[in-house]
This record gives structure tokens, sequence and C-alpha cells, in this order.
């Protein structure tokens, strides 16, 4: 099994706290080429009622609602759900602890502990390509979306970082700490309409176009 969908070693060696998670952010928002912050374009493709219910899935840290937090209608009832503990735990830090509209949950997206028909949009970004069964991921989220549900996915493209990735083979680090490459049918760019073709019925690609011009080392280290 590729480290990159192992959840015990992704758990228990990646991401068990945030550390690892909010250096990979920091070296894209540092160093990224598009003046556009990935985090605000996000939230901006969010079409949904003023008082959506929202699933997030994979939450991270909750950079996105961080970056955002002035925008988000008051009547949003967003639940934040990450398989990490230690995620879950940096998100509650990072959000305002009276803020009502946000709620936390340790999630395993293979098995959503919610009713059918809960959600009016469930979000996963960055992190479907972490997911072993991914058909049993995506009938769970088509299960708690209610019938005219809306699932945003972002994911990179196969060549994301191949430079990091090839000073880590050159040094002789290897790849296959779960940081670089994707496993054999792990969500991305190249496969990512395919493998939602099966689960919805209108699916539509947006791209958000960037490299790294990065100009120091020590954001690479604590990359790698």
């Amino acid at each position: 099994m590729s480290d990159m969908i192992n959840q015990r070693y992704m758990l228990t060696e990646q991401y068990k706290t945030a550390s690892n998670l909010g250096a990979r952010i920091s070296l894209h928002e540092r160093f990224s080429t598009n003046p556009v912050n990935l985090q605000h374009w996000v939230f901006e493709q969010l079409d949904l009622t003023p008082n959506a219910h929202i699933l997030e899935l994979g939450c991270g840290p909750g950079t996105l609602w961080q970056k955002n937090l002035e925008r988000i209608p008051q009547e949003w009832k967003i639940t934040l759900s990450d398989f990490s503990a230690g995620m879950i735990q940096a998100i509650q830090h990072n959000l305002p602890a009276d803020d009502e509209r946000f709620t936390f949950q340790v999630v395993d997206a293979q098995a959503i502990p919610f009713d059918d028909n809960t959600f009016d949009a469930v979000l996963a970004n960055h992190m479907l390509y972490h997911v072993p069964d991914l058909s049993q991921a995506f009938s769970e989220i088509r299960r708690v979306l209610r019938p005219q549900g809306k699932f945003y996915a972002t994911t990179n493209g196969s060549a994301h970082l191949q430079e990091i990735k090839m000073f880590m083979e050159q040094s002789g680090l290897g790849v296959s700490n779960g940081v670089m490459g994707f496993g054999d049918g792990a969500f991305r760019l190249e496969n990512g309409l395919e493998l939602l073709a099966s689960w919805f019925a209108q699916i539509e690609l947006l791209r958000f176009e960037g490299d790294l011009a990065v100009t120091e080392t020590e954001p690479i280290v604590a990359f790698i």
C-alpha cells in the first residue's frame, strides 16, 4: 500500500498534529506565483444558500475558514471534520471559541457518521488522495448530501512539486513518506472527472494555475 493512502502512517507519522501540514501550506502561501490566495479562490467557488449546512472532510488546521472568516454568512452551519484528532485540536485553537457557526468532529470519510440528506455541501480539499477506498467515500458523500447538494473537491496534478521529488530522490531520501507522489488510482487532476462521473451527474472542472518560486532553503526542509 502506498504511504499516500496508508491511514495508519498518515495518522501517526504525517498528520498526528498540524505541524507538517502547516509547513506545507506555508510553503505554498509564501512562494506561490499566483497573486490570488488559494483559500480565497476556493471560498469564492462556493455557490450556496445563506443558511447552508456544510461538512468539510479533512479540514486540517482550518486554513480555508481562517482566511475567509469575515466572509462566512452568519447563518451557515459548518461541521469541520478530520481523520486526525490532532487536526481537530488545531482547528479549535485557530478559530474563535465562541463562533457558533462551527462544530468539530473526528470523521473517516469512508464512514461518515451523519444521517442521509443532512448537508447542502460537502468539501474535500486536498485530501481525497489519502483515502484508501474512494468508492466508499463517494458513496458516503452522496448519502449525506441533500438531493440538490453540492460536492466541492480540490487536488493536485501528477506533476505537482516534481522538482522537490527529484531532489529527494537524488539526495537518497526517497519519496515513500506520503508527501510526494500518488498511489495507483489516487484522486488527482488527471483522473478526477472520471472518478467522480460514476457518482455525480453534473461535474465542473476549474483550474487554479500557479507555480512556486522558492527562494529559501528552510521551507523546503520543513516541507519534506
